[in-house]
C-alpha cells in the first residue's frame, strides 16, 4: 500500500513539476472569473476598477513588447536561413492553407447562422453610437493595401495608416444666380391662430429653408497599434534578400539569430508573471462588463451561434485536418499549446501571445526552429480563422434583424469578403468591427448596425482569438510534416533541441580526435 502511494505521489510530483505553469494558469483564470463576479457586488467605482486592473495591463505590455523584435528576428533568420527554391515553396504551400482554412471557417459560420437563425430573437435598439461616420469599404480595402507598405517604418511599429471620414457642409457662392434661387427654394409661411371669441389672432411666421449640403471628405490619418502587416512584409523581403547575399549578409543574420534566442530567454522569465496577471486581466474585464442578464436575452442566441461555430471549427475541423496530413495525434499537439491557448483566452490578441506560441511549439511540440520563424508570423497575420467565422455570422444575423432576405449570390459574397476582410485584421483586440464594414457594404447591409453586437463582442473575441490561435499552431505542426523532406536535403531537419544535442555529441567526439591530429602530428 505504501509502495502505491509513494508511486502515485512520484507520478503527481512529475505532472506537476512538468506542466506547473500551465495548471496555475488554469487556476488564474478560474480564480479570476470567480473574484470578478464576486467583486460586481461591491460597486466598484471607475477609478478603483482601473486600480485594479493595473497587474493585468502589466501582463499586456510585457507581451506587447516583445512582439516587434520576435516578428522580425524570427522572419529576417529564418527565411535568409532557406534556399529560394525551399522558401518559395515553403510560403506558397502555407499561404494556399491559411486561406482554404479560412475559407473553411467562413462556410461553417453560415452554415451555422443560416440553421439557428439567431436574428430572430434578437431586438434592434438605438445606440449611442449610431450615426457616427463609419469608413467604407473601399477606404477600408485601400488603407489594408496602404498598411502592406507603410511609408515610414519607425511609424509602422506603433501606428496604422487610417482613413478618416469627416463631414465638410457646402457653403454657396453669394453670387446673383444663387440669390435668385434662394429667393424661389426659400418659403416663408404666415400662420394666424384666433383664441375661442375669436377676437385675438396670433401671427406666426414659419421660414422654410432647404437643409444644407453635407458632404463627407476623406482624409489620412493614424490609428493606434503596430502595422504588423506592414512589418511582416518588409521582414520577409529582408529575409529572402539577405539569403541571396551569402556571406555578405552573414552578419545581420546572425545578429537576427542572436536576438530570436535573446526575446525567447526573456519570454521564459517572463511567463512566471503570467498566473498573476491573469487573475486581475479576467476579473477586470468582468467588472467592466454590462448587465449580463439584459445582454443575455438580446444576444444569447447569436452568442451561442460564434461559440457553436468556433467549437466545430477550432475543435474538429482543424485537428482533423492535421490528422489526415499528419497521421499524427492531433491530442496530444494540442496539449503542449495549452499554454499558449490559455494567455489568448485571457490576452484577447494573438499577436501579444507569438512569444508564448513560438515557445510551446519549440520546446513542447520539438518543431524546427526555421519553420516556426517563418510560419507563425505569417499566420498570426493572415491567419484568422475565428474572426472570418465571425464575421460571416454577424453579417447574416444583422440581416436577420433587419428582416433582409439574402439570395445565394450574396452569401456567396459575404463568404469571399469574409475571407478577404480577416486577413486584414490585425492581431490585436476586436480589430473584427473595422473589417466588418468591408463584409456589410459588399451586401447592402447598414453598417451602423455594428453597435448591436459590440456588447459580447470583447467576450467572444477572446474564443476567436485561441481559434486563431491554434490555427496557426497545427499549420505549423502540418507545414513541418509537409516540408520535412526539403529541409533534410538542405541540412538535418530536426528540431532545435536535438540540434543542441548533437552540438554536445559533436564536441565529445572531435575533442579527441583532434588531440591525436595534434599528437601524432609532433611525434
Amino acid at each position: 500500500m505504501a509502495v502505491a502511494l509513494d508511486a502515485v505521489w512520484v507520478r503527481v510530483k512529475g505532472v506537476c513539476k512538468q506542466n506547473g505553469l500551465l495548471i496555475l494558469s488554469v487556476l488564474a483564470v478560474v480564480i479570476g472569473c470567480l473574484l470578478g463576479f464576486f467583486l460586481r457586488s461591491k460597486n466598484l467605482s471607475e477609478q478603483e476598477v482601473k486600480f485594479f486592473q493595473f497587474p493585468g495591463e502589466l501582463l499586456m505590455r510585457m507581451l506587447k513588447m516583445l512582439i516587434l523584435p520576435l516578428v522580425v528576428s524570427s522572419l529576417m533568420s529564418g527565411l535568409a536561413a532557406l534556399d529560394a527554391k525551399c522558401s518559395s515553396r515553403l510560403g506558397l504551400i502555407t499561404v494556399s492553407y491559411y486561406l482554404w482554412t479560412t475559407f473553411l471557417a467562413v462556410v461553417v459560420g453560415i452554415v451555422m447562422v443560416l440553421v439557428i437563425h439567431p436574428g430572430g430573437m434578437a431586438q434592434k435598439e438605438d445606440s449611442e453610437d449610431s450615426g457616427k461616420p463609419i469608413m467604407s469599404s473601399a477606404d477600408a480595402l485601400l488603407d489594408l493595401i496602404r498598411n502592406m507598405f507603410p511609408a515610414n517604418l519607425v511609424q509602422a511599429t506603433f501606428q496604422q495608416y487610417r482613413t478618416n471620414s469627416v463631414p465638410i457642409m457646402k457653403t454657396p457662392m453669394t453670387t446673383v444666380a444663387t440669390s435668385l434661387t434662394e429667393t424661389t427654394t426659400r418659403r416663408t409661411l404666415i400662420y394666424g391662430i384666433q383664441d375661442d371669441n375669436g377676437t385675438d389672432i396670433q401671427n406666426f411666421q414659419l421660414d422654410l429653408t432647404p437643409p444644407p449640403d453635407v458632404v463627407m471628405r476623406t482624409l489620412p490619418g493614424t490609428s493606434e497599434g503596430m502595422n504588423v502587416l506592414g512589418i511582416v512584409i518588409f521582414s520577409a523581403t529582408m529575409g529572402i534578400m539577405l539569403g541571396r547575399m551569402g556571406p555578405n549578409g552573414s552578419a545581420l543574420v546572425n545578429f537576427c539569430q542572436s536576438l530570436n534566442e535573446a526575446v525567447l530567454k526573456i519570454v521564459a522569465i517572463v511567463i512566471w508573471y503570467f498566473p498573476f496577471g491573469i487573475v486581475f486581466l479576467v476579473a477586470g474585464k468582468i467588472l467592466e462588463m454590462s448587465d449580463p442578464s439584459a445582454m443575455g436575452k438580446k444576444l444569447g442566441f447569436y452568442a451561442i451561434t460564434v461559440v457553436m461555430g468556433l467549437i466545430l471549427h477550432g475543435l474538429f475541423i482543424l485537428p482533423s485536418m492535421y490528422f489526415f496530413i499528419t497521421k499524427k495525434s492531433p491530442i496530444v499537439y494540442i496539449r503542449g499549446i495549452l499554454q499558449a491557448l490559455l494567455i489568448s483566452l485571457a490576452t484577447s490578441s494573438s499577436s501579444a501571445t507569438l512569444p508564448i506560441t513560438f515557445k510551446c511549439l519549440l520546446e513542447n511540440n520539438h518543431i524546427d526552429r526555421r519553420i516556426i520563424r517563418f510560419v507563425l508570423p505569417v499566420g498570426a497575420t493572415i491567419n484568422m480563422d475565428g474572426t472570418a467565422l465571425y464575421e460571416a455570422v454577424a453579417a447574416i444575423f444583422i440581416a436577420q434583424v433587419n428582416n433582409y432576405e439574402l439570395d445565394f449570390g450574396q452569401i456567396i459574397t459575404i463568404s469571399i469578403t469574409a475571407t478577404a476582410a480577416s486577413i486584414g485584421a490585425a492581431g490585436i483586440p476586436q480589430a473584427g468591427l473595422v473589417t466588418m464594414v468591408i463584409v456589410l457594404t459588399s451586401v447592402g447591409l447598414p453598417t451602423d448596425d455594428i453597435t448591436l453586437i459590440i456588447a459580447v463582442d470583447w467576450a467572444l473575441d477572446r474564443f476567436r482569438t485561441m481559434v486563431n490561435v491554434m490555427g496557426d499552431a497545427l499549420a505549423t505542426g502540418i507545414m513541418a510534416h509537409i516540408c520535412r523532406k526539403d529541409f533534410i536535403k538542405e541540412g538535418d531537419g530536426v528540431s532545435y533541441l536535438r540540434e543542441k544535442k548533437n552540438r554536445h555529441v559533436d564536441k565529445k567526439i572531435h575533442a579527441p580526435t583532434c588531440l591525436h591530429h595534434y599528437v601524432g602530428r609532433f611525434a
